[in-house]
């Protein structure tokens, strides 16, 4: 299905309305028009793009006010920000390595942040017994926060159970939870204490909730220092300054719009009928429906969600996605869908 315009809460196929419950516009901030004139003034500000690395002689004060929203918002000491997700995943990755002696990773972690070396952080269902053994040695964890095909937040308490012998370093994608889960959307990072990680990095896209082509390391000011001296990162053009700058003008606007997604889901959670075949989470605006043509369904009653196929894959994944710029005669139809179909 090929669109020319941004597929909001209403998507034009073929001369055709739709409702849209895909994609990960979480906080609906693409199409906001009051969001659209930050990034507009900052655009004639900063302009479109600048080339030039970081670590050159002219400072621009954008990355300054962006990061350091960022770190308040993610309640980080530091933050630093790069010019995608994937990018920031593999400059943590890049960093960390020669401070590692072995990595692991919990199941489905997102290959942004998996090494190939990395080994996994269970056997069945116990952890790895390399990781319980009473050799001293560095480790690196690494997971998503929600994992895919997942709505719940990982569960890290089983880190509690490694030996003390190991200086865990653990390293979070929260590219799907930062904007949505924890305290007016700061994610899992800042609540995720454990006492045997000696060292937490948070990494995420900030292409999906935040609404602007970029990436975030967060971490304590020893690390983001590290990954600034890097080659990598020195070698590389930063993200758009006028979206690090829009960040920072726009802070009410991403705490206005995540109290409209947590009102969005506690409306579906009053409303929708528990079905066995899919998981709700009212603190997470994701549905993993698991029933055979629904797609078929949906489309007849004028909806589209989010279908396609990871390559490692043999089922097709359908994702329902609900975002702040639902209305609730949106939520009304696809909740009388869920309920009324016993799929």
């Amino acid at each position: 299905m090929k669109v020319n315009h941004f597929p909001d809460r209403i998507i034009e196929i073929n001369d055709t309305s739709y409702l849209y419950f895909g994609g990960t516009s979480y906080l609906g901030l693409p199409s906001n028009l009051e969001f659209q004139k930050i990034v507009i003034k900052n655009i004639q500000q900063w302009g479109t793009a600048y080339g030039s690395s970081r670590s050159s002689n002219i400072q621009l004060t954008a990355y300054e006010n962006g990061e350091h929203f960022l770190a308040k918002y993610i309640n980080a000491d530091a933050t630093l920000t790069v010019s995608s997700g994937m990018l920031a995943g593999k400059l943590t990755l890049e960093v960390v390595t020669p401070q590692t002696d072995c990595f692991f990773h919990f199941p489905e972690a997102h290959p942004a942040i998996k090494p190939r070396n990395s080994q996994p952080i269970f056997v069945g269902s116990q952890l790895n017994p390399r990781l319980l053994n009473s050799t001293s040695e560095k480790i690196t964890i690494v997971t998503d926060a929600v994992p895919s095909l997942h709505i719940e937040p990982i569960d890290l308490t089983i880190l509690n159970s490694i030996s003390p012998t190991k200086e865990v370093t653990l390293v979070i994608d929260e590219s799907h939870s930062l904007g949505i889960l924890g305290k007016q959307g700061c994610g899992i990072f800042s609540t995720s204490n454990l006492l045997n990680v000696k060292r937490k990095i948070m990494i995420a896209s900030l292409g999906k909730a935040f609404g602007l082509t970029g990436g975030v390391i967060a971490s304590d000011e020893t690390f983001i220092n590290q990954v600034v001296n890097h080659d990598s990162f020195v070698s590389s053009a930063g993200m758009n300054a006028a979206f690090v700058q829009t960040m920072a003008d726009a802070e009410a606007l991403y705490y206005n719009q995540h109290q409209k997604l947590q009102e969005n889901l506690s409306y579906l959670n009053a409303n929708l009928i528990k079905n066995k075949a899919f998981d709700f989470n009212p603190d997470y605006p994701v549905i993993y429906p698991k029933m055979k043509g629904i797609n078929e369904i949906f489309e007849a009653n004028k909806i589209i969600i989010t279908n396609f196929k990871y390559p490692t894959d043999t089922k097709d994944l359908n994702r329902i996605v609900f975002t702040a710029n639902h209305q609730k005669e949106d939520l009304d139809k696809i909740i009388t869908l869920l309920n009324q179909y016993q799929f």
